[in-house]
């Protein structure tokens, strides 16, 4: 079948096998989501490290932003890069899997074995498509509460994440406030913005006009929009970077020629990495996904759901928070994380902030920054020292 054969290709074996733990839920735990829509039949992919304690109070839940997986400290198995946060999660780091039960799953939409539109739908034996009901970021934290569940933890020690990430730690608090002690949203908004929802719509249309699209039917005609998905992710790259960055890194140098060659070749050191950029994506996601996981983003305004009073959203939490914004960032700038911490003072909650001063853009939550590093190390410090847990060892 051309199923088969197109799931030997590329990342997207991992949807049915993936290289991590897998939880399979059934109608007695189906999954109702915001669209309508119920999944009888769902998975969730995931990965934990380090171990839970006698307690069980020493779990964190790292969730990925729009692009990432539940690959966050281990090898990734179609790339073979490094896990997406190694300078965050791993043993000596402020995540630390020698001290914490850490666990990071794939999002519902995702294609690295969670339930997703490249997923077989059960019911007709074909990959969902477009019959997916649409994701919001409560759907994905709906389903992530039901593997916490399974994992037979009660309480989180704390939710941290960037970006997507971000809005799936504030929806936690917002939709489990008694299972959370503490929350690191860092780099994110309460609702996704205009401009933010517009560049979405760029890269979904850019798939969507590839002629493999196929109106999202691809996967059984054998074939993958890889074009407009690397169009895609070539767009939303600039959206991750600053200008200052840009300029720093590539400025107006010429690749590997020493004059214009007055063509429509890759020019300019910035054209070839984001050409780089989007061909080396296409190779780890799903197409379709791309368009759910975007989509559930562009949806996301957590105030909408308490009466446009985003205090509203957290009164009365007693989880304590770390709000982390990067100071070039502008695709979810320092402005919105205000935002959050004005609401959550306004809540009554415990809450400190920190906007981080580097030139990196959105991306910086990502990379070895000293600031954010020992931040992240201090706030997770005092948490552990109020939730119980023995201090780190020497």
């Amino acid at each position: 079948m051309t199923i088969v054969l197109t799931h030997k290709l590329s990342g997207l074996r991992e949807v049915d096998a993936p290289h991590s733990l897998v939880a399979h839920f059934g109608p007695d735990h189906a999954l109702q989501m915001d669209s309508g829509g119920r999944l009888n039949q769902w998975t969730i992919a995931y990965q934990t490290y380090g171990e839970l304690n006698a307690a069980k109070s020493n779990a964190i839940l790292v969730c990925h932003a729009l692009t990432g997986d539940q690959h966050v400290a281990n090898a990734h198995p179609v790339t073979g890069k490094p896990g997406w946060w190694s300078t965050m999660v791993g043993p000596g780091r402020p995540i630390d899997t020698d001290r914490y039960f850490v666990i990071c799953s794939n999002v519902i939409g995702g294609c690295m074995g969670t339930t997703g539109p490249a997923s077989l739908n059960p019911q007709t034996g074909r990959p969902y498509g477009l019959e997916l009901p649409i994701v919001t970021i409560r759907d994905m934290v709906r389903a992530q509460a039901m593997l916490i569940d399974h994992l037979g933890v009660d309480t989180l020690f704390c939710v941290v994440g960037g970006s997507m990430g971000g809005m799936q730690v504030l929806q936690w608090v917002a939709s489990f406030p008694e299972r959370v002690f503490s929350a690191m949203p860092i780099a994110t908004a309460a609702k996704h913005s205009s401009q933010n929802i517009a560049f979405h719509e760029v890269g979904r249309q850019a798939v969507m006009a590839d002629p493999d699209w196929r109106k999202g039917r691809y996967l059984e005609e054998g074939v993958i929009p890889t074009k407009g998905l690397a169009v895609a992710r070539m767009a939303a790259h600039i959206t991750y970077l600053s200008d200052e960055a840009l300029q720093s890194k590539f400025g107006r140098k010429l690749q590997d020629r020493d004059a214009p060659t007055f063509s429509f070749d890759a020019e300019f050191q910035i054209e070839n990495y984001l050409r780089y950029q989007g061909s080396s994506f296409v190779d780890r996601f799903d197409p379709n996904s791309y368009l759910y996981v975007t989509r559930a983003c562009d949806y996301f305004d957590l105030a909408a759901d308490y009466d446009g009073s985003l205090a509203r959203a957290f009164q009365g939490v007693k989880a304590r928070f770390c709000v982390v914004s990067f100071n070039s960032d502008w695709l979810y700038p320092t402005a919105a994380s205000r935002a959050i911490v004005h609401a959550l003072n306004a809540g009554g909650a415990s809450v400190s902030f920190v906007d981080i001063e580097t030139d990196r853009g959105h991306d910086a939550f990502l990379l070895d920054l000293p600031e954010f590093i020992a931040t992240s190390q201090g706030f997770l410090d005092s948490a552990a020292k109020a939730r119980g847990l023995p201090p780190a060892a020497p």
